[in-house]
């Protein structure tokens, strides 16, 4: 049906004066072509219709009310105490208004108290995730009630995606550094394979060698005197570099594993600074390699700042499984020192990268020390199953 200009209704090119410009169309984007069988003029008013809202269920009702603001919550309230007591001490006698009155400001006290406090309520819910984020447990998010307050669970919803957004960056920067530990260990190995295969392999020829022209007769005795330094001389370098080799990268960590790698540290300790050292193990589960590798390179920095700062007399390494958590403690009875001063002052980077290298497998490590000679302790726990996005497996 098409309105007139005049007011009148009437047949498409009737008379009754201009028509007025045709209504817009009211179809929707996605509506697509014109309806087949209607015509160019009646089309201009064709319209799709909406698909019909979802009916609000009572819980949807109750959620959106009992969510509201606390402010609105407030005044919708006092409204409607105020309603109530007006009407009532119209229907009532003169001689009950003033308890009337007094009895709706106490409600009206209490129903603020109440709403206050239940709004309030989710706060404890934040400061207990907050808390345990400011722990180091980026698992934890912020879960309230269906009931909650709506600006309280907007702030936890924000709270949620910034944790979100942290555990991401956190994952990202996790696979950086371990790709670049990763690749320096690697670079490690191979220069310990050269040193061991190639450097070593050179001395220990030149060593046979001038063994072979000693036993010669025809060296004069000045000539043999100076072999014989030279021999000493290149039987030394020939200990360093094997030395060196397994400083730079064990080889028995990727044939035989921890123990047997943490064992080898512990007879060169012995041989080489007269330090007791022993390792006790109780591994009954199979190590990853990057967990394994963590796991000797702080053995590795422990026993050298035990050596070098401690004055130590003897050192405990012990290195365990149980559950789904791989434990690695060492101790010593050396000096001692203070911990949070020494990683506040960062003279060294031992500390700090014994933190990063477990840190990387998703562990963590512990120090506890006695500045006074007590000595000191150190727990390392890695979990035994790969990290999923930056987080422990549970």
């Amino acid at each position: 049906m098409i309105q007139r200009g005049d007011g009148g209704l009437g047949p498409p090119g009737g008379g009754g004066g201009a028509a007025a410009p045709a209504p817009a169309d009211t179809r929707s984007a996605g509506a697509g072509a014109r309806a087949p069988g209607v015509g160019p003029a009646t089309a201009e008013v064709y319209a799709v219709a909406a698909p019909p809202a979802t009916p609000r269920t009572l819980r949807g009702w109750v959620s959106e009310l009992v969510r509201a603001p606390l402010l609105a919550k407030l005044v919708i309230a006092d409204s409607v105490i105020n309603v109530l007591s007006y009407v009532a001490m119209q229907n009532v006698r003169q001689q009950y208004a003033q308890e009337l009155m007094i009895g709706a400001l106490v409600v009206v006290l209490v129903l603020n108290a109440v709403l206050v406090y239940w709004a309030l309520l989710p706060l404890k819910t934040l400061e207990a995730t907050a808390v345990r984020v400011s722990r180091g447990d980026l698992r934890a998010r912020v879960r309230l009630p269906w009931l909650a307050d709506r600006n309280i669970a907007r702030i936890g919803d924000t709270l949620n995606a910034l944790l979100d957004g942290v555990t991401a960056d956190r994952a990202r920067m996790r696979a950086l550094a371990s790709q670049v530990i990763s690749a320096g260990d690697r670079e490690r190995a191979h220069i310990a394979r050269e040193l061991h295969d190639s450097t070593a392999q050179s001395l220990s020829a030149l060593d046979l060698l001038m063994t072979a022209m000693l036993r010669d007769n025809s060296c004069d005795a000045a000539l043999a005197e100076r072999l014989r330094v030279m021999q000493q001389i290149v039987g030394e370098a020939l200990t360093e570099v094997r030395l060196l080799s397994h400083a730079v990268h064990p080889r028995v960590l990727d044939d035989l594993g921890l123990v047997p790698a943490l064992e080898g540290l512990a007879r060169q300790t012995r041989e080489t600074t007269g330090l007791e050292a022993r390792v006790t193990s109780d591994v009954r589960a199979a190590l990853r390699p990057d967990v394994a590798s963590a796991l000797y390179r702080v053995a590795q920095e422990a026993v050298r700042n035990a050596v070098r700062h401690a004055g130590a007399r003897a050192i405990r390494l012990a290195v365990g499984t149980g559950g789904d958590t791989a434990t690695l403690t060492i101790t010593d009875d050396g000096a001692g020192f203070d911990v949070g001063a020494a990683e506040a002052r960062r003279t060294g980077m031992g500390l700090f990268t014994m933190r990063e290298r477990v840190g990387l497998v998703e562990g963590t490590l512990e120090i506890t020390s006695q500045p006074d000679g007590g000595g000191t302790r150190l727990h390392a726990a890695v979990p035994l199953a790969p990290a999923i996005d930056g987080v422990p497996a549970p």
